[in-house]
């Protein structure tokens, strides 16, 4: 698959590039309109899943087809989660590296400090919330979204998980700075950080 080619840097003037990690299938929505107003980002599309046709076919753990300091922001939506522990700190230092220095990357992911507080209460196979998929677990939360994996959509598997002190640990450890974690309230982390300039 070809690369995409990145703007100049005169065009960035205009137009900033988001690397949109873990992309899925194309829609425009996926994009935080507050965060990415259109007309004011380019989104490049990278994913590990040839189906959902990419602008980039790799794994957030290995992107050296991007270059360094190639991208203004990465957005990640509930990625990271995918990965075996040891590879969290793979997939940060590339989204650092892609980064130029005062970039940005907005992540989001499952909350497991929140998820926990429903198992505890014996709530594991309950619905805790509804999602365009349909319903969700903290089963679902804390290991993927069944109905997904059992149709042979290994990539929805999850294999590690995060508290806002834990990943903001990961980010700092990543190099980022101007690091805040927060929860929606709605069993998910939304974390902003920043290359340093």
């Amino acid at each position: 698959m070809e690369t995409p080619t990145l703007e100049t840097p005169e065009a960035r003037a205009e137009t900033r590039t988001v690397l949109h990690v873990g992309c899925g299938a194309a829609n425009p929505a996926k994009l935080p309109g507050d965060v990415f107003p259109a007309g004011d980002w380019r989104e490049l599309r990278l994913d590990i899943d040839p189906a959902v046709a990419p602008d980039i076919l790799a794994s957030i753990t290995g992107m050296p087809m991007v270059a360094d300091g190639s991208v203004d922001a990465v957005w990640s939506s509930h990625n990271l989660e995918h990965l075996r522990p040891h590879e969290v700190p793979l997939a940060l230092a590339e989204f650092h590296r892609v980064l130029r220095p005062g970039g940005f990357l907005l992540a989001t992911l499952p909350d497991l400090q929140a998820v926990a507080l429903l198992v505890a209460q014996g709530l594991l196979e309950e619905p805790a919330y509804v999602s365009a998929l349909g319903p969700i677990a903290p089963l679902d939360i804390l290991y993927g979204f069944r109905p997904a994996i059992a149709e042979g959509n290994d990539f929805m598997a999850h294999r590690t998980g995060f508290t806002a002190a834990s990943l903001a640990r990961h980010l700092g450890a990543a190099g980022f700075a101007g690091i805040t974690v927060q929860t929606d309230g709605r069993f998910a982390l939304w974390a902003r950080a920043v290359r340093p300039a």
